[in-house]
């Protein structure tokens, strides 16, 4: 592919691991996804399936670990895995930027919001502090932190969860980046501010046109901002789609197992929610095969193969852009969903 015709952000064979006593667990093994400047990419999957691992390799915040990491992440022509370590780090903020689940944590607590999103700023940008000041609070204001020009003297416990998440936003898009990643920026927010912080993303994604990686566990989420899904179980993706075509005709088990797990409100279910049974697998001895193989309720149909053969992810048939890691033939998988699996949603 020629660099005038590569994604905005190319992940190619993307393998986190990190040597332990007890073994070596495979984070992130084998993902691949790209993604273009003005979209949003959700990924979704239960704790430990490698969603925010795959994020902060992107973002290089795994070099200070003992993590062992290769494949290839391109981000507007440059190769971050390859690139210094002082080279990734001046992307860092100006380039490409994250919202991390938890604001009290991520923000310094001795430090007020505004010293830090100022501190954020001066360091790409050759301002006085007045000017960066000034910034910071037109960033508060902008996402919608009342009377921004003395909240930003406060501190970060002086703020409400919803608050603290958006002044982390505010600092994440301090520097106006093309790449944003939140991980999780709604957990713990109840869901009138839930719905406050989804809508000021979209909002600032079209102002600002940049390319949007939405990780969650929360498929109500994904349906509200995403325009594809990439779906993860066990550090691989088994499911890539365009969301309306996920939630239409998803192809995988472990798709439908969350979205039977979900609440529906548009119509009226004629059963309980019913959770992905067992749990998931351990990234350091995951099973041979296909690793859903264990909670999967028709790996028998597969005729071994999900005991033996890893699934490669692939394209459904029918010439879209929607692919799959499962052993099932597409048919067998078309007919479970229109007859076994959808009416029960």
């Amino acid at each position: 592919m020629t660099e005038d015709k590569r994604p905005f952000l190319e992940v190619r064979d993307l393998r986190i691991h990190f040597p332990t006593d007890d073994g070596l667990v495979k984070s992130v093994d084998g993902l691949s996804f790209s993604l273009e400047r003005g979209k949003t990419l959700g990924i979704v999957g239960e704790s430990g399936s490698g969603k925010s691992v795959s994020s902060m390799g992107i973002m290089g915040l795994h070099r200070t670990t003992n993590a062992r990491v290769s494949g290839e992440i391109w981000l507007d022509g440059d190769e971050l895995i390859s690139a210094s370590a002082d080279f990734v780090r001046k992307l860092r903020g100006r380039k490409m930027a994250m919202i991390f689940q938890d604001p009290l944590s991520s923000l310094h607590p001795y430090f007020k919001v505004g010293a830090q999103i100022i501190e954020a700023y001066r360091l790409y940008n050759d301002v006085s502090k007045k000017q960066a000041r000034q910034h910071a609070i037109d960033l508060l204001g902008r996402v919608g932190i009342p009377e921004p020009s003395s909240r930003v003297d406060d501190y970060p416990h002086q703020f409400s969860g919803g608050m603290r998440q958006r002044a982390m936003i505010a600092m994440a898009l301090a520097c106006d980046p093309e790449l944003l990643i939140a991980d999780e920026p709604t957990t713990a927010l109840d869901v009138t501010v839930q719905a406050e912080i989804l809508d000021l993303i979209r909002d600032l994604q079209q102002e600002f046109g940049s390319a949007v990686i939405m990780i969650t566990h929360d498929l109500g989420v994904i349906a509200e901002l995403a325009d594809d899904v990439l779906v993860m179980y066990g550090g691989k993706a088994v499911e890539h789609a365009p969301v309306r075509e996920l939630f239409k005709a998803p192809e995988h088990p472990y798709t439908w197992g969350l979205l039977s797990s979900m609440p529906r409100m548009d119509r009226v279910r004629a059963e309980r929610l019913l959770p992905v049974p067992g749990s998931p697998p351990s990234l350091i001895s995951l099973p041979p095969g296909c690793a859903f193989s264990p909670r999967c309720p028709y790996d028998e149909l597969t005729d071994g193969k999900a005991l033996t053969d890893v699934p490669e992810l692939l394209p459904v048939p029918g010439g879209t852009t929607h692919s799959v890691a499962c052993h099932l033939p597409h048919a067998t998988r078309r007919q479970l969903w229109t007859e076994e699996v959808s009416p029960r949603l």
